[in-house]
């Protein structure tokens, strides 16, 4: 996520430890900064005692005792990672360091040179990939500084919260990861009052992490009031107030709202002009042309894009990722205006461009083309080419951290593409390793969430799993009866699912209270010329009639439904869209 912590590409032992503390209050960079904490690298884990190497100070532990050594030994880490020397000497390093700090601290007195060595020893757990024993060392790092001792205190308390946040984010962990930089917030403006600069630099980063978790209305709240505190302390058009309104645009384009989204993504393009940053320009055109498709303007989405190419070959060249990505972008528009020719023509191209990667090209960039290249495909009723995309994707994220919920999202693309194909096993594994994660990561409420529980009930039914698929089919109704209301497409999707399981089960009192529920929502607040009104009615009227006698007939027929309402196992894509299947 941008802001403040470093980039998932990152260099892995590029760790760059600053000096302690000064008298300065909290602050948070304002350019991409990897986190305000005291190490500019993403947090690390619990300890492993390693025997010292052979030109490391005395490793016999009564030396800790000395005051003076905690110092050095931080020194010692601090020099090892900028040498370059690589982060397991500089661990001892940092281990013994703590250690040291810890014995000397004065009893009732907060260190905050303890409260350091912890941050600087979790940015070398972490550097070698060690999340999980980051961790508690930033969970004991936070309990250190006492933030009503002044400033120092409140940066060390800060930077923890920030620390450890940047370490559930990458353990996948975003409702943990969240909190923890709302409390950092908290802290900050505690120390700088709610109108600092610095105060609204850690409001946007928190508002990335909505989005990322799909909160949007909080995610909103905080990037109006990042725009409110920098309009207060840039000037006009300043590149603060562009990177505020990138932000709002994402926001209002992910709410539907797309002409508001516009409205931020021109300004912010005209900032962009005014401080000369011209492959910004370029890449808001892209945002543009993405807004103008949303709303159908497909001319002006075309002059967008094709704009934005202009400058992306002209300053990086014809292979860079970024003009792969405004292929794929073409790629799609055309498609949706009917002319496939020239969308499988761009699709080939930046596939071309993905296959041999410019110096400098992130697993990342490259599995978010191929995924979004395999969406056309699927389009265009070529699933087999479009699970080959998918699984390529993956197998570039598998091994990479802080990306279970991507992973996650393109295994359950993956079992829809099962599901089409009719191997649906794998697509009922493909949903639940995707199910897994996303509980892990703390997504378990989402309207995604949701979607894909439905998905994998809709696997379990065609493998005959009954009973699972109605468990996934309840929690499914809850979730998105909370997050999208019970008029959503996707909910309606869920209850026709629901009623049908219920009545291959022999519920059927449980059938007919939610085909009625669902009819009488039709009638009342949605109309009734949807088509699968009809159908629904035709089924309650079966119920209502049958009910009280023998089901096994009855029974067999509803399942049979499920699995495919046209009675014929081939046309697997239009039962997918007549039971609310939801892609």
């Amino acid at each position: 996520m941008p802001g403040l912590k470093s980039p998932p590409d990152a260099p892995p032992l590029r760790i760059t430890v600053s000096e302690p503390p000064s008298q300065n209050p909290p602050r948070t960079p304002n350019k991409k900064p990897p986190s305000p904490s005291p190490s500019r690298s993403k947090p690390s884990p619990a300890r492993s005692a390693k025997k010292p190497p052979p030109d490391s100070p005395n490793p016999d532990d009564s030396s800790l005792d000395n005051p003076d050594l905690g110092p050095f030994l931080l020194k010692l880490a601090r020099d090892t990672i900028a040498s370059g020397e690589g982060p397991t000497k500089a661990l001892d390093y940092a281990i013994r360091a703590a250690k040291s700090f810890e014995r000397c601290a004065v009893e009732g007195e907060p260190s905050l040179d303890l409260a350091m060595s912890l941050h600087v020893l979790a940015a070398i757990y972490c550097s070698l990939g060690r999340f999980d024993e980051a961790v508690p060392v930033l969970e004991r790092a936070i309990q250190v500084p006492d933030v009503e001792r002044g400033s120092d205190h409140a940066l060390a308390a800060f930077s923890g919260h920030m620390q450890l946040g940047d370490t559930y984010s990458m353990l996948g962990q975003v409702e943990k990861s969240i909190g923890c930089y709302e409390e950092g917030l908290k802290i900050q403006i505690q120390a700088l009052g709610e109108t600092d600069a610095r105060v609204g630099e850690t409001c946007r980063y928190l508002a990335e992490a909505h989005v990322q978790a799909m909160q949007f209305d909080k995610a909103e709240e905080l990037a109006k009031k990042t725009l409110e505190i920098h309009h207060a302390h840039s000037e006009p058009a300043s590149l603060e107030e562009a990177a505020d309104r990138r932000l709002m645009a994402l926001i209002c384009e992910a709410k539907g709202d797309y002409e508001t989204a516009l409205e931020h993504l021109v300004l912010a393009s005209m900032a962009m002009i005014a401080n000369g940053q011209e492959n910004e320009v370029a890449a808001i055109d892209v945002s543009i042309g993405n807004i103008y498709m949303s709303l159908c303007r497909f001319d002006e989405a075309v002059f967008s894009y094709q704009k934005a190419l202009t400058v992306f070959k002209a300053s990086k060249g014809d292979n860079h990722p970024q003009v792969a990505s405004v292929f794929v972008r073409l790629a799609d528009l055309y498609h949706r205006t009917g002319k496939f020719r020239d969308s499988k023509s761009y699709c080939e191209n930046a596939l071309r461009i993905f296959a041999k990667p410019v110096p400098g090209t992130t697993a990342e960039e490259i599995a978010g083309g191929l995924t979004e290249i395999s969406a056309i495909y699927e389009s265009v009723d070529e699933p087999d080419e479009a699970l080959k995309l998918l699984q390529k994707a993956m197998k570039l994220l598998e091994d990479k951290p802080g990306q279970q919920s991507t992973i996650a999202g393109i295994e359950a693309r993956m079992g829809v593409m099962f599901y089409i194909l009719g191997r649906y096993e794998e697509a009922r594994k493909s949903f639940e390793s995707a199910v897994a994660k996303l509980r892990a990561s703390g997504e378990r409420k989402s309207a995604f969430f949701g979607v894909v529980l439905n998905q994998m009930g809709l696997a379990c039914v065609q493998l005959f799993k009954i009973d699972e698929a109605c468990e996934l089919f309840e929690e499914a109704r809850a979730i998105l009866e909370q997050e999208c209301g019970p008029c959503h497409q996707d909910t309606l999707g869920v209850y026709s699912n629901l009623a049908a399981t219920y009545d291959a089960m022999g519920r059927v009192e449980d059938a007919i209270e939610i085909l009625e529920y669902v009819i009488k929502l039709r009638e009342e607040k949605l109309g009734i010329a949807n088509p699968d009104f009809e159908d629904e009615k035709n089924r309650l009227a079966e119920l209502l009639k049958e009910a009280g006698r023998s089901r096994n007939r009855k029974a067999k027929k509803s399942l049979e439904n499920l699995i495919d309402p046209n009675s014929t196992r081939t046309t697997k894509k239009e039962g997918t869209k007549k039971w609310g299947f939801r892609i």
